[in-house]
């Protein structure tokens, strides 16, 4: 069977030659599965409606006999409405009956079958490219993708890049998400299986002597480590006293395998940086926070933080209220400071407004009182559209 998730300059050509007013008719035949699948996901997505496939019936010697493709709202969700979803998803199917047969002789492909009414509104005209199944990364996307990843480039800075050459996302073929999963398996085949099973058996070696010590791993489908997470046996103490307010920051990469590195950091009685746990993730997904915040939740004896500074990340902020649903979440100072420079730089810039105000508000008000006093006088002075910087 064909790859069609690389076959990404066919699915383009036939996408590109599609007739506006084309129908499939029964005996319409096609030369391989190839070409009858992406002629079908051309017509679907120029209609807009997504396209999955179906079952296949094949002989006693195994070739394929009948194929089916059908409509993306094909069917109807099933599972356990009392079971607890750990991750939303939005379910689209609607028991769609849309759908086309074909009969297959010596790999030839016939249109036995063809329904062509949908139960269901079509996707509008502006959100078509964000259909899955006309969604590839093209060989020129990955080898452009593979170079940022070796030159430190993160997944979404890679896609805005990528974007910005095919004139926007709408003409990219493929959305942040599509970026995000090539660049983790490709990161995964970076990471050396003898570093990987030498930092297992020190991390082994370390529990072996210290049962305190704590360390977790994840592995992807074929077993190749994604993300991993310590700490010692002092960072649990530590976080027992001062962890009422940690810092999670994934500003740093690693230099061999361009993994994030994610420390967990508090202030002791001294005011001195106490470390309370560290991590190597592959990305900066929703999926990769939700683990990991998991995994040092259960390393801290389910002792949520009651507040946590971050960057502005929305993959994080996701997984922060899916694991901490009662901790306070804030952004760091230095960050806000970035956001008040990309959207206020006409005040940001103005003494009068930075050092008067805005610095005094983050650095310098010694009480609640004091603070709201400059914040009613900055609005009194600046007007209320200030309200702009924090978010």
């Amino acid at each position: 069977m064909a790859d069609f998730e690389h076959e990404t300059s066919h699915l383009a050509h036939v996408m590109r030659d599609m007739e506006k007013d084309f129908e499939f008719v029964i005996g319409m035949v096609f030369s391989n599965e190839l070409e009858a699948y992406h002629k079908y996901v051309a017509y679907a997505i120029g209609k807009g409606f997504g396209v999955r496939k179906g079952n296949t019936v094949k002989n006693r010697k195994g070739e394929i006999t009948r194929r089916t493709f059908l409509c993306n709202c094909e069917g109807h969700s099933v599972g356990s409405f009392d079971q607890e979803k750990k991750y939303e998803r939005f379910e689209v199917r609607c028991g769609c009956l849309a759908h086309i047969k074909f009969k297959v002789d010596d790999g030839v492909y016939e249109v036995m079958d063809y329904v062509s009414e949908h139960n269901h509104a079509f996707v509008p005209e502006d959100q078509k490219h964000l259909i899955r199944c006309g969604r590839m990364i093209s060989d020129t996307c990955k080898g452009v993708l593979v170079d940022m990843i070796k030159a430190g480039i993160g997944g979404t800075s890679a896609y805005k890049f990528l974007a910005n050459e095919a004139g926007g996302s709408k003409n990219l073929g493929l959305i942040l998400r599509d970026c995000q999963n090539f660049l983790q398996t490709e990161r995964s085949k970076f990471i050396s299986g003898g570093d990987c099973q030498s930092l297992l058996n020190h991390f082994h070696c370390m529990q072996m002597h210290n049962p305190m010590f704590f360390y977790a791993i994840q592995v992807d489908q074929d077993g190749r480590l994604t993300n991993l997470f310590w700490r010692d046996s002092l960072s649990k103490f530590d976080y027992d006293c001062f962890g009422d307010v940690p810092v999670f920051d994934t500003t740093y990469r690693t230099n061999k395998y361009n993994m994030i590195c994610a420390p967990f950091v508090g202030v002791n009685h001294h005011w001195k940086n106490t470390l309370f746990g560290c991590a190597f993730l592959l990305d900066e997904t929703a999926e990769s926070f939700i683990w990991l915040f998991e995994v040092f939740l259960k390393s801290m004896g389910n002792k949520a933080p009651k507040t946590i500074f971050t960057d502005q990340d929305q993959a994080m902020a996701k997984a922060i209220r899916m694991v901490f649903p009662n901790t306070h979440h804030r952004l760091c100072t230095w960050h806000i400071g970035k956001n008040a420079n990309q959207n206020i730089p006409h005040l940001y810039h103005k003494p009068g407004f930075k050092d008067k105000y805005f610095l005094a508000l983050i650095y310098r008000c010694k009480s609640e009182d004091e603070f709201e006093a400059t914040w009613r006088e900055m609005e009194e002075v600046w007007g209320t559209y200030i309200y702009y910087f924090v978010m």
